[in-house]
């Protein structure tokens, strides 16, 4: 049997590393040029991209490149030259949204397989047989695609693989077709530089021009001004529903821009659910607890299963982002000798550690700390915060660049966490009094 791929977001170097250590089959990114995530590929150059391609390749796993944004006739050339240079570096394949930048990259690199974009908004067979008669091999559907209409495309096109999108940001336009951005801050969305704006809160008034009186309206009671704001898509629940289907070739997560923690916790969990599925054993229940732990706008199961006019829970009216269930504490080296530290941990501090797939590690004690197996999670207590070059501290802060020795060598990017209260009180937003039991 043919299993599902798991792709998954590739921000930088270090996150492509995370995303294949906690269980992606394939990651997809680029450099900051015709990219429609500019910030994050900035943190990509040519070297680094390659490095991540060579690093990928070694593993045995893919890498798919980024060439996504739409062209002005000014920029055709330059196009040609850099999928030119990204064709070099031998990646799995360019995901391109444009029908000429299609045409361009046949030309240039025609061994190299095309991967047409959600941007392109794909959602019926027509459409797919058009892209796939243009070499298309495989095509990424738009976000607001049923599951009935996947099947319709894979009737139609049986050779044609079918990509879609499982977890991450939604977008409130059709599949990212937005000026919103462009209009507020001259920020062009589908240009790879989108500022957000419907994530803000809105305040909406009414003009009189007879009287030039201006009225604000207020907001129905606990409705909130959020008005733009959709919930984060989160489809580990329906794992099962969609392998089951057949149709599915990969399951994608988004989120380029997003942080090392959420480019391993959510690859695990549904690293986890597919393999459970083929495994027999799946429990929902598994996935979404750590799931939960990441940021979030709240979590819809989107479109794939209901139609849009059937969904009454997409958008988040209160709240632009809330925090998880935990917060990182720290993130172990490449070599697992060290950490560093992303939220203030302390001599007698207990974090949990969270695993890259498939590893196991020995419960031990020494003058570093202690770590211990309770209920099949493991725990690190601290006993001495000595970095590398020799300091020692009682406290080590968020944003110190000492690497910190470990009392054990532990898996290369494993993550330390706790929970999110533990934190809060930490920082001295919370009293202990309200989440300690007194």
């Amino acid at each position: 049997m043919q299993k599902v791929e798991l792709l998954s977001p590739a921000g930088n170097l270090e996150k492509l590393k995370i995303a294949l250590a906690y269980g992606a089959d394939a990651v997809y990114g680029g450099t900051s040029t015709f990219s429609l995530r500019i910030r994050s590929g900035k943190e990509f150059d040519i070297d680094s991209f390659k490095e991540g391609i060579d690093y990928a390749h070694g593993l045995g796993k893919k890498v798919y490149c980024t060439v996504n944004s739409f062209p002005f006739n000014s920029q055709l050339k330059l196009y040609e030259n850099h999928i030119s240079k990204m064709a070099e570096l031998k990646p799995d394949a360019f995901i391109v949204s444009s029908a000429g930048v299609i045409k361009i990259a046949k030309k240039i690199a025609p061994n190299i397989p095309i991967h047409l974009s959600t941007q392109a908004n794909v959602m019926n067979a027509l459409d797919a047989e058009v892209y796939y008669d243009m070499g298309v091999e495989r095509i990424i559907t738009a976000r607001e695609i049923s599951l009935k209409d996947c099947e319709a495309i894979k009737r139609a096109l049986p050779k044609l693989e079918l990509e879609v999108f499982v977890h991450g940001s939604m977008c409130f336009a059709y599949s990212g077709r937005c000026l919103v951005s462009a209009l507020q801050m001259g920020r062009v969305p589908n240009r790879g530089s989108c500022a957000n704006d419907c994530r803000f809160p809105y305040e909406i008034y009414a003009y009189n021009p007879e009287t030039n009186t201006t009225f604000r309206l207020d907001e129905e009671e606990g409705v909130g001004t959020y008005i733009m704001n959709a919930k984060d898509m989160n489809m580990a629940s329906h794992v099962d529903e969609l392998l089951r289907s057949g149709v599915i070739d990969s399951i994608k997560i988004e989120g380029r821009t997003k942080s090392p923690y959420y480019a391993g916790v959510v690859t695990k969990a549904y690293r986890h659910a597919i393999d459970d599925y083929y495994a027999g054993d799946f429990d929902a229940s598994r996935y979404q607890a750590e799931l939960n732990t990441t940021q979030n706008r709240g979590f819809t199961d989107a479109y794939l299963l209901s139609r849009p006019f059937e969904k009454h829970d997409t958008q988040s009216h209160a709240f632009t982002i809330q925090d998880g269930t935990h917060q990182v504490s720290a993130l172990v080296s490449e070599n697992g000798e060290s950490w560093r530290c992303k939220d203030k941990t302390c001599i007698g501090d207990t974090v949990e550690i969270v695993l890259p797939v498939g590893v196991n590690i020995d419960e031990m004690d020494n003058e570093f700390g202690t770590i211990t197996k309770i209920e099949e999670r493991y725990w690190l207590t601290f006993k001495a915060l000595i970095s590398v070059s020799g300091k020692r501290f009682e406290c080590i802060h968020s944003g110190d660049l000492n690497d910190i020795i470990l009392p054990t060598k532990l898996p290369s990017y494993t993550i330390l966490r706790r929970g999110i209260d533990e934190a809060k009180i930490k920082k001295g937003l919370m009293d202990c009094s309200s989440s300690c039991g007194e």
